[in-house]
């Protein structure tokens, strides 16, 4: 018998038992608690699962099949070119516009193809901190100052984060280094263009398809119009796709015609995107496991990463939620936490303010584009301007779901780091440009 595991599972069950027997339900803040963890996962689930993560997934799977190793070590690999490495990780943001969630299979996907820590973690920080989307929202609502602050802060923190990150970690990175000279990049299978095309096709679908509704009372300009057309412009991209199906990827016409068919009657059938958009993803996943090796790969890869990465998603919004509560759309439900410790803590620019700004901020999770109403209502409340830039730079980049993430793939010592260069750097910079801010 293995006592060291009986005795850490007799511990697990004598926390759970405790945890029941005490747990507080006459209790309203652990009732509202309760009901705040419920309605984000609700609101994960309809808004974010669906349109959000399998898109990624299939991203990710993409990065693992079609876009060789010797692609991955090329531009981001250990002994890439640094300067090409870190300009392109730096800011990917800006094509991506996803979450701290939705950028985890794709940094997962190409960390396991053989790219160095410091291109990798650049990449991780910067998919959600220069969303340009948020960018343009932060300068639009919050200020000139917020907005580009925000786009240099984000910049820097991705190069400066990715470089300490490999320094600190620079004798495993010279294994790594050593171990990809030996390796002989195979040859493509297919022409550059064409991986590319299959690959932003399906960026530009999940960009399009999450674009944000502007804010209330805005119905002109290039962002509304966007906005009001971009179910348009998801299908004319997925018509690209299916070029890209057929043409590329060599699977039969008449299956890719099928599952198009499909999502047509789909949508007559149930207005609305969420059925057509499942239909179309069963349909995709259908053909291609139906079709050659290489196809059926990407699927099984795409699947492998939800696998992976879903249930610790679920388990941190479940924390963050009954912690932190439930903010979203006009949606206010606190957490365990009371809202107003945390106003009444990020005034002024102090040390402290900053640094629990940029902490809280780090494990809160904020879906793309919310973080902004969010930080407006705490400005309105008395939140200083550095706390407030600190959140924005520590906040999009970072969550408690996408911390256990981050663990599964790094590790708990790098991913500790990397948490902890995040709030660091965040705190100072609030700190410089809460001192600044008010001469702009």
């Amino acid at each position: 018998m293995d006592w060291k595991i009986e005795i850490k599972t007799l511990f697990w069950i004598i926390l759970f038992f405790l945890l029941a027997y005490y747990m507080p339900l006459e209790s309203a803040r652990f009732q509202e608690a309760v009901a705040a963890t419920l309605d984000l996962v609700r609101w994960y689930a309809r808004e974010h699962v669906i349109l959000c993560l399998i898109p990624a997934f299939f991203i990710a799977g993409v990065i693992a099949v079609f876009i060789s190793q010797g692609s991955v070590l090329k531009y981001f690999g250990a002994k890439a070119n640094k300067y090409l490495a870190y300009s392109v990780a730096s800011v990917s943001g800006t094509i991506l516009a996803v979450c701290s969630c939705t950028i985890l299979p794709l940094f997962s996907s190409i960390h396991k193809r053989g790219a160095g820590l410091g291109p990798a973690v650049a990449f991780l920080y910067s998919g959600p901190a220069i969303n340009i989307l948020a960018i343009i929202l932060t300068a639009r609502i919050l200020g000139w100052e917020l907005g580009l602050a925000r786009v240099v802060g984000a910049v820097v923190f991705a190069v400066v984060i990715g470089l300490l990150m490999a320094f600190f970690f620079r004798k495993e990175e010279k294994e790594k280094e050593e171990a990809q000279m030996n390796i002989v990049a195979p040859q493509e299978k297919r022409p550059l263009w064409q991986t590319s095309l299959h690959f932003f096709t399906l960026v530009l679908i999940l960009v399009f398809a999450n674009w944000g509704r502007p804010e209330a009372g805005v119905e002109s300009g290039g962002w509304y119009f966007i906005w009001a057309n971009k179910w348009y412009i998801t299908g004319f991209l997925s018509l690209i796709l299916a070029y890209s199906l057929v043409r590329i990827l060599k699977i039969a016409w008449w299956k890719v015609a099928a599952s198009a068919l499909a999502v047509i009657l789909s949508s007559v059938v149930s207005p609305g995107p969420m059925i057509p958009f499942v239909v179309a993803i069963a349909a995709l996943a259908a053909i291609t496991l139906s079709s050659h090796e290489e196809n059926r790969e990407w699927t099984i890869a795409s699947w492998d990463f939800a696998k992976q990465i879903m249930p610790l998603l679920a388990l941190g919004v479940i924390i963050a939620g009954f912690l932190l509560g439930s903010t979203h759309n006009d949606t206010e439900i606190a957490g365990i936490v009371p809202d107003h410790w945390i106003s009444s803590l990020v005034g002024g620019n102090s040390l402290w303010s900053n640094l629990f700004a940029s902490a809280v901020g780090a494990f809160m999770y904020f879906a793309t584009l919310t973080e902004v109403p969010i930080l407006q209502g705490l400005i309105g409340s008395g939140m200083g301007q550095g706390p407030a830039l600190a959140l924005l730079l520590a906040g999009p980049s970072l969550s408690l779901p996408n911390m256990l993430v981050i663990h599964s793939v790094m590790g708990t010592k790098k991913t500790a780091v990397f948490v902890g260069l995040v709030i660091v750097m965040a705190t100072i910079s609030g700190l410089i440009f809460g001192s600044i801010a008010p001469e702009i």
